[in-house]
């Protein structure tokens, strides 16, 4: 109760330009709404779809956990809270990838695929931290940005044109639906992460920062579209896929 009257207390308190705190508040509302919807849903499906709607509803919580915790520190040192940010995305980037192995069981998918690109996605990470918060002058940023970037380009590769596409194919309907919906939230949603990154520190991209973009803003935004978006297209295919079952067994 203390600490729900003290997150009261600094709603209260933020200016409004302040579009950080503001971002971060909407953030943790909006994810843990999510999880909730998420949560509440699992027992509309079979066990096939129950374990991704699952994984679903606990990206949204842990995301919005640390939103409340990145929230009050925001307000209280007027930093940008790179470490607890990263603790995040380390735990939920990877179960982001989990989510395309588990939508493409269905059509054989081994957990090799599903080992792959969470290791990617936490090479991403590492070295994006490492080049955001550890190496940050000289050409440290631009170096381990580079190598961020092509763990992310292998995770785009694999789902775009590796053997996750062809599973997806493979399975067909619903699944194939939802693993093209999830590919475009990784090559257009994801990208808004590089952009914060570039943003935020020196390099050859260095006017991009002039552009007047915020770091935190972009993060916050990026977070909220994808991890509540990728929830939602995993929802739909259950949806879908239980009204394509239902035609059959009526057929």
């Amino acid at each position: 109760m203390e600490n729900l009257m003290s997150s009261f207390s600094l709603v209260s308190k933020m200016a409004t330009d302040d579009y950080v705190g503001f971002t971060f508040f909407v953030g943790s509302m909006a994810m843990m709404a999510a999880s909730a919807f998420f949560f509440l849903s699992m027992n509309d499906f079979d066990r096939k779809w129950k374990t991704s709607i699952l994984i679903s509803g606990i990206i949204t919580f842990i995301a919005a956990v640390h939103y409340f915790y990145m929230r009050d520190y925001w307000e209280a040192i007027g930093e940008s809270p790179t470490f607890f940010r990263y603790v995040d995305w380390t735990l939920t980037v990877p179960l982001m990838c989990v989510e395309f192995y588990l939508i493409l069981k269905v059509a054989g998918a081994k957990q090799s695929l599903m080992w792959k690109l969470i290791l990617a996605s936490v090479v991403m990470l590492v070295t994006g931290y490492a080049g955001e918060a550890i190496f940050t002058t000289g050409t440290g940023p631009a170096l381990w940005g580079f190598f961020s970037g092509v763990a992310y380009f292998y995770i785009v590769y694999e789902i775009w044109f590796g053997s996750a596409r062809k599973l997806a194919e493979k399975a067909g309907g619903a699944v194939l639906k939802a693993h093209k919906t999830l590919c475009w939230f990784v090559l257009v949603g994801w990208a808004i992460y590089p952009l914060g990154y570039m943003a935020g520190t020196p390099g050859w991209y260095d006017g991009i920062a002039g552009l007047g973009l915020n770091m935190d803003v972009i993060y916050n935004i990026g977070d909220a579209i994808n991890k509540i978006g990728f929830g939602l297209v995993v929802y739909a295919a259950a949806v879908a896929s239980k009204s394509e079952n239902k035609k059959v067994a009526t057929a």
